[in-house]
C-alpha cells in the first residue's frame, strides 16, 4: 500500500533536499507536485486542499526558510501534517455499556465484514475477552455458514443463527444467551447490500435501537478509495459511528480511503486488515502510517511483530546455546518458524527504515516457499544428523532430498548455508569476547 504515493513524494523531497535554500518559489512548486500525488492516490480533494493549505502555512514561515536544513524541515511538517490528518494516535474500541459489550459490524457487501469479525474476535480473545460471533446476515448465501466455518477454526463460537430469522431477534436472542456462553462481547455480523438503500439503513437502524452497541465499525474496502469514503459518511450520517476497518490493504490499494476517511467522517480508524490469515489485522496507528508513506520505515511495528512470533523461553535457551556453539539444525529450524509466524519477508523489509529506497530490494520478490523447502529438507533428518550435520555424507544427502521431495543440490546449499552461519556466529562471539563486550 501506499507504494505510488511514496516514490513520488520522495522525488518531489530530493528535489527539495537539493536546494542549499529554499525559496517560496521552491516550495510553491513542491506542493504542486505533493497535491497532484494525492490527488493520483485517490485522496478526496478537499482532503488535499486542507493538507495543502496547513502545509503551506508552516512550510512558509521562518522554521524553514531560516533552517540549515530546509528540505529535511519540510519533510518533518508534511509528516507531522499527515499525521494529524489520519488521526495523531491510535484509537481503541470502547467495549462499553453493561456486559455483554455488542460491536456491530456495518458496511457494503463485499467490504469484508464476515472475514474481519472473526478476526476481531480472534484479536479480542488474545486480549483476554470472551467474544461470540453473531451472524446477522440472513440475506446473503452462505453467509450465516461461512462465519460458523470461521468461527470453528478459531475456536470461537458463534451463535446458532438461522436464515429464516429476523436479523434483530438474532442479536437479541444472541444477548439473551451471552451470559449462559460465558460471553462478555457480542460481535453482530450484520448484513450489507451492494448499494445503500433505505430497507438496509432502516434494518440496521433497528438493531442499533434494540442492542444500543457501543462500538459502531464500518467496514470498507480500501480499494475502492473515495466511494469508501463516501460510503463511509452516507453510514455515519445514519447510525453514528464509533470507528472504521480498512480491509485489503494488502492489496494496490492507492491509499486515498486511509488518508481521507477521519477528515470526512470525523470517526478514526482503528484496525487495518492486511492479508487472508485470521491474524491479519493489526491496529491503526497513524504516525507509523505516515513514516511507512514518507519511506521511514516503521520500526515499532516490527518490534511489535517479533515480540508477537518469538518465544521468551525459547529465546533464552538460544542465547545460551550460541554462547556455547551449539546452534544446530533443529535451532535453525525453530528460528526460522518464528520468522515465518512475523509475516512475509517482503513486508517485513518494508518496515525497515530507508530500505524501500534500495533501487535492487524494490523489485525484490522474495518467495516466502523457500522456508517451507528449508524445514523440509531439515524434517526429512533424522534428529542425530540435525544434532550433527557432519555425519551427513552423499547417501544420506539423496535419501533427505528423496523424503523431503527436493534435489541433493538443495540439500547441500543448506548445508553450506548453515555452515557459513555457524562461522560468521564464532567469528561475532569471539570478536565481541576480545573487546571485553558481552556477546548479546
Amino acid at each position: 500500500m501506499f507504494e505510488q504515493l511514496s516514490e513520488k513524494l520522495e522525488t518531489v523531497f530530493k528535489k527539495l533536499r537539493g536546494h542549499g535554500r529554499l525559496t517560496e518559489a521552491n516550495i510553491e512548486e513542491g506542493l504542486r507536485e505533493v497535491r497532484l500525488a494525492l490527488l493520483e492516490a485517490d485522496v478526496h480533494y478537499r482532503v488535499v486542499k486542507q493538507f495543502i493549505d496547513q502545509v503551506r502555512t508552516r512550510a512558509l514561515g521562518q522554521e524553514v526558510l531560516a533552517s540549515l536544513t530546509p528540505g529535511q524541515q519540510v519533510v518533518k511538517i508534511v509528516h507531522e501534517t499527515l499525521t494529524e490528518l489520519m488521526g495523531s494516535q491510535n484509537a481503541a474500541l470502547r467495549l462499553s455499556g453493561s456486559p455483554p459489550a455488542a460491536v456491530m459490524l456495518v458496511g457494503l457487501q463485499g467490504s469484508g465484514k464476515t472475514t474481519t469479525a472473526a478476526k476481531l474476535a480472534l484479536r479480542l480473545r488474545k486480549e483476554g475477552r470472551h467474544p461470540l460471533l453473531v451472524p446477522a446476515d440472513v440475506y446473503r448465501p452462505a453467509a450465516i455458514e461461512q462465519l460458523r466455518l470461521l468461527g470453528d477454526q478459531l475456536g470461537i463460537p458463534v451463535f446458532p443463527s438461522r436464515p429464516e430469522q429476523d436479523p434483530v431477534a438474532i442479536c437479541l436472542e444472541a444477548k439473551a444467551q451471552a451470559f449462559q456462553r460465558r460471553a462478555d462481547t457480542l460481535l453482530l455480523d450484520t448484513a450489507g447490500r451492494l448499494h445503500i438503500d433505505e430497507e438496509l439503513m432502516a434494518e440496521l437502524g433497528r438493531i442499533h435501537e434494540a442492542l444500543r452497541p457501543g462500538d459502531i465499525l464500518f467496514v470498507a474496502d480500501a480499494m475502492t478509495g473515495q466511494d469508501a469514503v463516501n460510503s463511509a459518511r452516507a453510514f455515519n450520517e445514519r447510525l453514528d459511528l464509533t470507528g472504521v476497518i480498512l480491509t485489503k490493504m494488502d492489496g494496490d490499494a492507492r491509499g486515498g480511503a486511509a488518508l481521507s476517511i477521519r477528515a470526512i467522517t470525523g470517526k478514526p480508524i482503528l484496525f487495518l486488515g492486511v492479508g487472508e490469515k485470521p491474524t491479519a489485522l493489526e491496529p491503526f496507528h497513524p504516525e507509523r502510517i505516515a513514516s511507512s508513506i514518507l519511506g521511514m520505515g516503521d520500526v515499532l511495528g516490527f518490534i511489535e511483530k517479533a515480540r508477537e512470533a518469538v518465544d521468551q523461553k525459547k529465546a533464552l535457551e538460544l542465547q545460551k546455546k550460541l554462547r556455547k556453539n551449539e546452534f544446530t539444525l533443529e535451532d535453525f529450524r525453530d528460528q526460522l518458524r518464528q520468522v515465518r509466524r512475523m509475516g512475509s519477508i517482503a513486508d517485513l523489509l518494508k518496515m525497515i527504515p530507508g530500505m524501500g529506497k534500495i533501487k535492487h530490494l524494490k523489485d525484490l520478490e522474495v518467495d516466502d516457499r523457500e522456508f517451507v523447502r528449508i524445514e523440509a529438507i531439515i524434517n526429512s533428518m533424522t534428529p542425530e544428523e540435525r544434532r550433527n550435520h557432519r555425519i551427513i555424507n552423499g547417501s544420506r544427502r539423496r535419501r533427505i532430498a528423496a523424503g523431503s521431495g527436493t534435489r541433493v543440490q538443495d540439500v547441500n546449499g543448506l548445508l553450506k548455508n548453515y555452515d557459513q552461519m555457524l562461522k560468521m556466529i564464532k567469528k561475532v562471539q569471539s570478536g565481541g569476547l576480545r573487546r571485553g563486550m558481552p556477546p548479546f
